[in-house]
């Protein structure tokens, strides 16, 4: 358990909270100061992440870190349920901390508005005693794995597409497996879908989220049948159920820095990154914009209520979370013949994922940069 964090009481709100912990034996008043004492990293407020995180505030960890830097989003509602329509446009971690603060008060929050990379993994996850994956890509699983190998952590491991979801614990004693010993080599980036093709029910997110706290629950409490060495998997369609036991090698624990597989941390297709987004700056824009007016097509990838309280005249509402539509590219694709095609959302953040989709679709754009909060600025001038 963590030393930067010491209590051995519950005040009233607490002993109220945890009633029907209390009274059971496997936890108790000592179990539940354990947990109070204990520390979380969860690496992702996504699907996965968002049951994880109610889940954990609701059991009473201590202390919760939240690493994330991606923006909610329309299409997210169906499976991160942490978040709300309320959020959309908003950063991940603001919107699962707000919801947190609302369940229970008595959780110290951490949050880290970057995405997890060799250059910060190990002076976050130093931090916590659990680390609990709930990333959607092999580069950041690898690189999390590693990472807890490196500081001796514990980790839980969860993963879920289309109905079907795994879930793991690794690196919980010497002798555990480790992510290496499940998967070796990376997947190849051709035998992962494509973002287009990428799909999961929502419910799945949530039984594996689930499942992944009740194993640091057991961690922590040193209670029951842990998942170390053994990986469930959970096909939700047929409701069929397996477990496989994993075998640990000594060979994929020598892993001394993260530099030495940076490979492995190369991100995958649905990443926001891989594929290179042309940008231009709101003064470039601006200019071209007075000048060249009727030779640009400007698309608003904000959602329609974001858009009808303001935007930029002369632009056109596609929310990026239908631009996929076969009628939206067609349009895009058309106007893109005769017209510079420019994306734009409240900061940036959203036309780059905008952009990265019509080049795709062989249609290229360019993101605006800082989006319409720094382009209304020098509009107002």
């Amino acid at each position: 358990m963590s030393k930067d964090i010491k209590s051995n009481f519950l005040n009233p709100d607490e002993q109220e909270r945890y009633q029907k912990h209390l009274t059971l034996k496997e936890i108790g008043y000592e179990g539940q100061i354990d947990l109070k004492n204990s520390s979380v990293l969860c690496i992702g407020a996504g699907g996965l992440g968002s049951s994880v995180l109610l889940y954990l505030a609701a059991t009473g960890i201590g202390k919760i870190g939240i690493v994330d830097n991606d923006h909610v989003e329309k299409s997210n509602l169906q499976r991160q349920i942490i978040h709300d329509t309320n959020n959309i446009g908003n950063l991940k971690i603001d919107s699962a901390q707000e919801r947190i603060k609302k369940l229970n008060p008595n959780s110290e929050l951490l949050t880290f508005a970057q995405r997890i990379n060799p250059n910060n993994a190990l002076e976050i996850i130093q931090k916590f005693d659990i680390i609990c994956d709930c990333s959607d890509n092999f580069g950041t699983r690898y690189l999390i794995n590693d990472a807890c190998l490196i500081l001796n952590k514990p980790l839980v491991f969860g993963s879920v597409q289309g109905f079907e979801g795994q879930v793991s614990v690794f690196n919980l004693h010497r002798n555990s497996p480790n992510l290496r010993d499940l998967l070796p080599e990376s997947p190849s980036k051709n035998a992962i879908p494509s973002c287009e093709e990428y799909g999961v029910v929502g419910v799945s997110t949530g039984l594996i989220g689930i499942l992944q706290v009740n194993e640091i629950i057991k961690i922590i409490l040193k209670k029951g049948e842990i998942l170390d060495g053994k990986i469930l998997f959970f096909d939700l369609l047929n409701m069929n159920m397996k477990k496989l036991y994993l075998k640990s090698d000594q060979v994929n624990k020598r892993i001394k820095n993260l530099s030495q597989f940076v490979d492995f941390y190369s991100v995958d297709k649905c990443s926001e990154k891989n594929n290179e987004v042309n940008k231009i700056n709101a003064n470039d824009f601006y200019n071209l914009y007075k000048s060249k007016a009727k030779k640009i097509i400007l698309i608003d990838v904000r959602e329609n209520e974001e858009f009808s309280t303001s935007a930029i005249e002369g632009s056109i509402s596609i929310p990026l979370s239908t631009l996929s539509q076969k009628s939206d590219l067609e349009f895009i694709k058309k106007e893109s013949l005769i017209k510079e095609v420019f994306t734009i959302c409240k900061s940036g953040k959203r036309s780059e994922k905008a952009s990265q989709i019509l080049s795709k679709f062989k249609i290229k754009s360019k993101s605006i940069e800082g989006g319409i909060k720094k382009l209304k600025e020098i509009l107002s001038n």
